[in-house]
């Protein structure tokens, strides 16, 4: 074992830093390797005593360890594109996980300056947040980020075992192993949710700090694999992360709302080729985006001009400007304000409604504001927080045709993250909202869809600018096949958001299963450039509207950026039935079915049954054709279309009473417009006209508005 092998050194204190290499060997190899949401106090090699981390602490006696570093923004994508470009989030404008793309070509980028260099370049990460489709696959080689896109999952949940992501670099590492070559490994340990596996979910009390224990095992075998290839010694590996996580220290438990030290500041270390400076620690405060203009200048490679960052061996030769921070995450899903930070050490200038000062030095834990007693201090970090660009860039606002698009859905002046620009709320006097939000979630997350609706709306009538609430909302309702009633929550969070992605995609879903395809293009259309998976959603509306070869476009687009996803499979199935072509069919659904078999659960496999057995149906196989729509219901109760293919089937095959039994469980598990209107068409589709409509008067006694029943009654 590499952690084995490696012998302690005793470190020692630098002010600044040590001494650098003019410059590194020519092709020097490159590895940055980033654990999210890591606090740097969590970690033995930052004092912390309730944890083995025996990887990472023989990691840090070969590196430069920087115990004074901070992120300018605590969330995931944000965070990661100031580390490759050296710029704030004003610079890079990317200001969230969801709804920004990182426009690589127009700024330096440092997979790009590496590829340029004569660099082999690869990528492999562990969270969907990191996917390559939101801007950062430009200037690698390979971008590996094959994650599970669950339908119902929330963002925190689209990850994959630092593990699986460690074999997915392992194979392109030996390859490379003898050229120049840079390397981003991700992995999502610790972040939520907190579950270690065995041993690690007995070894600590803390689920967090069993999660990094798993971190520290992940990493030690990379640095094995390193260690096997001989690149180790020879490598500047560069090893940080994004953010902390707030574990309650101020009423939050994860990231994101706010900006105290506990998700501010993170663990960077920095180890030479040659182990050179090894065991040395930086007292000076730095941060993340001071880490692409290092590796420019110890690889000799020309700087770039309008970084926000600086090399961290460079020696100050002059007072350095104040360690900027912000999140705009409350703002955008809450309406809550936005808050900025500045760090001239040892003071945290902390800029909202309320401001706070604190001293890093005396009080780590920042329980003493110190904005009243130290004015001077206060008044100084907000006239340099007021001189700086703190534009938040609107994602759905930068080109005309985005806003033709939302002034055509009605969309036009809204304001995303609260609706107007007058005083939003403190966002730690509201932090009270996020246990009942985190209840809700839950609730849904368990499928326990009543109990999550009924929180949902509580937190709402509490504090109705939530906007992810209202988001959430309509897929609690949309879950509980309440389509139209899913959609004005679904509107609310356009409202709020200005028009976000994925609120616009959702709303598309719902339009096209309520059989509005114009209006659910619309959405679709205007979500599909910044939210991937609205390709899949096109398609669909494009095969039901009969034009098939605009689906064909958008089939072959959704299936070429699936990844694991298995959706856009069943799309590509949909629209070979459509072109009546039902032995591809079963092929194209066959293949789903195999890759179901990695999979946790069945969400994704929504229609694909139902498919085979059209498929079957078509092909004279009625009994493999019945076992399937059979197999669709027991998976998916709610698809009524399965219940009225499988009574024409036994209709076809004679079998009028399990027909009739098919059609009264239908209607007695769904006593609603939907169900009885599948049943009408189902008997009209088998020649019974006058059973149809009997069915139909009865149904319209009971809901004499519904316009789907209307509409087949005055067709009869």
């Amino acid at each position: 074992m590499w952690v084995l092998a490696c012998g302690q050194r005793e470190s020692s204190k630098s002010p600044s830093g040590p001494s650098a290499p003019a410059a590194l060997p020519p092709g020097t190899p490159v590895v940055l390797i980033s654990i999210d949401t890591l606090r740097s106090d969590r970690l033995p090699a930052y004092g912390y005593q309730s944890v083995a981390t025996p990887a990472l602490d023989a990691f840090a006696a070969d590196a430069v360890v920087f115990e004074h570093a901070y992120t300018p923004v605590p969330l995931t994508l944000p965070a990661h594109v100031s580390v490759l470009t050296g710029l704030d989030p004003p610079g890079h404008r990317v200001r969230d996980n969801a709804g920004y793309r990182l426009e690589a070509d127009s700024i330096a980028y440092l997979p790009t300056v590496l590829h340029e260099a004569g660099y082999r370049t690869a990528a492999a990460v562990s969270s969907w947040v990191l996917r390559g489709t939101a801007g950062l696959s430009a200037g690698f080689d390979l971008y590996e980020d094959r994650i599970t896109m669950a339908p119902r999952a929330l963002l925190s949940g689209m990850q994959r075992s630092g593990f699986e992501t460690l074999t997915a670099a392992s194979d392109w590492l030996g390859e490379v192993a003898d050229d120049p070559f840079f390397l981003f490994f991700h992995i999502y340990e610790p972040h939520t949710p907190h579950a270690p596996p065995p041993p690690y979910d007995t070894t600590y009390a803390s689920p967090y700090d069993g999660e990094v224990a798993v971190a520290d095992a992940i990493v030690g075998q990379l640095l094995d694999r390193l260690e096997g290839l001989g690149v180790y010694d020879r490598a500047l590996i560069i090893l940080l992360s994004d953010h902390g996580e707030g574990l309650n220290d101020h009423g939050d438990y994860e990231h994101g709302l706010l900006l105290y030290r506990e998700v501010l500041q993170v663990p960077l270390l920095l180890k030479l080729p040659g182990n050179h400076d090894g065991g040395t620690r930086v007292e000076r405060a730095v941060s993340l985006v001071d880490v692409f203009p290092t590796v420019l200048a110890l690889l000799g490679l020309e700087s770039t001009a309008g970084l926000d960052g600086r090399p961290l061996f460079e020696e100050p030769s002059m007072p350095e400007d104040p360690l900027y921070g912000e999140t705009v995450f409350p703002r955008l899903h809450f309406g809550w304000s936005e808050l900025y930070s500045l760090i001239d050490f040892p003071y945290h200038f902390i800029y909202g409604p309320d401001p706070e000062l604190y001293d890093l030095a005396s009080d780590p834990g920042e329980r003493h504001n110190l904005v009243r007693s130290k004015r001077d201090v206060a008044a100084q970090l907000r006239a340099h927080l007021d001189s700086l660009d703190r534009e938040i860039a609107e994602p759905l606002e930068e080109d005309d045709e985005t806003r033709r698009k939302l002034a055509a859905l009605g969309y036009i002046g809204t304001a995303r993250g609260g609706g107007d620009d007058g005083p939003r709320a403190d966002p730690k006097s509201q932090i009270h909202h996020l246990r009942r939000l985190k209840s809700a979630f839950t609730y849904y997350e368990e499928r326990r869809y009543p109990e999550a609706e009924a929180e949902f709306r509580a937190v709402l009538a509490e504090s109705p600018l939530l906007v992810d609430a209202w988001e959430q909302l309509g897929h609690t309702l949309t879950a509980q096949n309440k389509l139209e009633e899913s959609l004005e929550p679904f509107e609310r969070a356009m409202e709020l958001s200005g028009g976000a992605p994925q609120v616009a995609g959702a709303i598309a879903t719902v339009l096209l299963k309520l059989k509005r395809l114009e209006e659910a293009r619309g959405y679709a259309e205007l979500a599909a450039d910044r939210h991937e998976l609205t390709r899949d959603t096109l398609a669909q509306i494009a095969i039901r509207q009969g034009d098939l070869v605009a689906a064909e476009t958008f089939v072959a687009e959704a299936v070429a950026g699936r990844g694991v996803r298995l959706g856009p499979l069943i799309t590509e199935g949909e629209l070979r039935l459509a072109q009546n072509r039902p032995e591809e069919v079963l092929s194209v659904t066959g293949r789903a079915l195999e890759e179901a078999l990695d999979l946790d659960t069945t969400d994704e496999l929504s229609g694909l049954h139902f498919l085979r057995g059209s498929a079957f149906a078509r092909m004279g196989r009625l009994e493999e054709a019945a076992a399937a729509y059979q197999r669709e219901m027991e998976l998916f109760p709610s698809d009524l279309e399965a219940y009225g293919r499988l009574a024409l089937v036994r209709l076809f095959q004679g079998d009028r009473g399990q027909a009739a039994a098919t059609l009264e469980r239908m209607l007695t598990l769904f006593p609603s417009p939907a169900a009885n209107a599948e049943a009408a068409r189902t008997l009209r589709t088998a020649g019974d006209s006058a059973g149809a409509n009997r069915l139909l008067d009865e149904a319209l006694a009971k809901w004499p508005a519904d316009q789907e029943l209307l509409a087949l009654r005055r067709a009869g």
